[in-house]
């Protein structure tokens, strides 16, 4: 993970630990609101950065990281799940992400 992310990141606890979250999400966004609001249903512990209330620098220091690391798109909200990810709201993929790793 980037060390501008992990710097800025800020942690929800959660009883579900299995697989290492990070979301990049705007504090607006209903689609971001949505894949918090599922994460935490579903007690995952996860890190967050709200891309729209940080730094311009730092902001742009992690669109060039997501681009050269994952070679997408960047939508929001943009789930980081171990070494998989997912753009966009989706929760089917993310139900997926987490059966895959167990708990």
């Amino acid at each position: 993970m980037s060390e501008i992310i992990e710097k800025l990141a800020k942690t929800v606890e959660g009883s579900n630990k299995s697989r290492n979250v990070t979301i990049l999400t705007l504090s607006t966004c209903m689609w971001c609101k949505k894949c918090k609001a599922w994460l935490k249903d579903r007690d995952v512990k996860y890190k967050y950065v709200d891309v729209d209330k940080i730094e311009f620098e730092d902001k742009s220091k992690i669109l060039a990281y997501l681009r050269e690391k994952y070679q997408s798109r960047i939508s929001y909200p943009f789930m980081i799940c171990d070494d998989e990810f997912v753009v966009g709201y989706n929760p089917g993929k993310y139900e997926e992400l987490m059966k895959s790793g167990g708990n």
